[in-house]
């Protein structure tokens, strides 16, 4: 199959990447962001790194939405969820959608799939999580990080119902490309089992901008956790919403992926740190929404909201920790797990 990638930040050029070159599929990207689409073309592809070590050029064919004039079998979509809505609507007016065509997305948080259902059949919409830790330190330079195969998704139609062909397509596919995929029976638990994690691991470590192994050494992290996972299961389950992973599973998995990728800033972070709003409101946000919705307060999580926000607020008096540095100490380190 041929896939389109919307939106050529760390994720989408990750998994173009890796389907283009591991898989030997065609892939073209589409962007909105004028800096990257022009360090792109005058560089000639997209700079990437694992782990820092290896740096290379990779080629890519990289469109605006209103010159291009591909028709892939699938898009998949990776953009922050602040700027979905305004890019799908400016992708269907450029005529780039198709009805034959499936999507796919594991974008972070949740409120996505409702807003590519307006231009897709529910049927043809594939949702995904992702625990794959990339990063993004400037136009058309990305950093996969972790070691290859270690890369582990999640994936279930929209509809939760079984594989059809172009699902399977999909998922041999994603395989080839040594993305681990795995199927779910339902997409709502699912990704939601992503996000309860996020709304640990991505909110604390922005809040006292920490990498995932510092975040660790804190003696309280799993009495931390645990309120935080509480919170969540006790709204999702008031709403029938039945995650993968068990409370204690979730628990023990902050501690393992931490431990994994001990010098990586999860991409909250990697926003709030560039200056750029986060999606706090899509992940704890969404979790005390769901709780609210069904007469239960989680008060830790929309507590854990504000103070993200607070947080976006002061950096006019206080400029957060910038990942440079980090970088710079890390690339001593070249080929460790992060």
């Amino acid at each position: 199959m041929k896939y389109g990638i919307i939106g050529a930040g760390a994720m989408g050029v990750r998994y173009g990447v890796m389907l283009q070159e591991n898989a030997g599929v065609d892939v073209d990207f589409i962007d909105t962001w004028e800096p990257n689409v022009e360090k792109i073309r005058e560089q000639g592809g997209v700079s990437v790194a694992r782990d820092h070590a290896n740096r290379r050029i990779v080629p890519v064919n990289i469109y605006y939405p209103e010159e291009y004039k591909g028709h892939p079998d699938v898009w998949i979509i990776f953009k922050k969820q602040m700027q979905l809505a305004e890019e799908l609507e400016r992708d269907n007016k450029a005529g780039i959608f198709h009805d034959d065509q499936y999507v796919f997305s594991a974008m972070n948080g949740m409120g996505h799939f409702e807003k590519i259902a307006n231009y897709f059949p529910k049927a043809n919409i594939i949702c995904g999580t992702a625990m794959i830790a990339t990063r993004m330190d400037g136009p058309a330079d990305v950093d996969f990080m972790g070691a290859e195969g270690d890369e582990v998704m999640h994936m279930a139609r929209y509809n939760n119902e079984k594989p059809d062909e172009k699902t399977q397509a999909l998922f041999d596919d994603f395989t080839k490309a040594k993305l681990g995929p795995v199927f779910a029976d339902e997409w709502m638990g699912m990704c939601m089992s992503k996000v309860v994690f996020n709304a640990v691991t991505n909110t604390l470590c922005t809040m006292f901008e920490m990498q995932m192994g510092q975040f660790i050494e804190y003696p309280g992290v799993r009495k931390m956790s645990r309120q935080l996972f509480d919170e969540a299961y006790d709204a999702c389950e008031r709403a029938g919403i039945y995650l993968i992973a068990t409370r204690q599973e979730q628990v023990d998995s902050v501690i393992t992926v931490s431990q994994d990728y001990k010098y990586h800033y999860p991409s909250m972070y990697q926003d709030f740190s560039k200056g750029r709003p986060t999606e706090v409101d899509y992940i704890n946000g969404y979790i005390a929404k769901i709780g609210r919705e069904h007469d239960y307060v989680c008060r830790t999580h929309e507590f854990v909201v504000q103070e993200v926000h607070m947080a976006e607020m002061m950096r006019k008096y206080h400029q957060p920790q910038t990942n440079v540095a980090d970088q710079q100490n890390d690339s001593k380190k070249a080929g460790v797990r992060v």
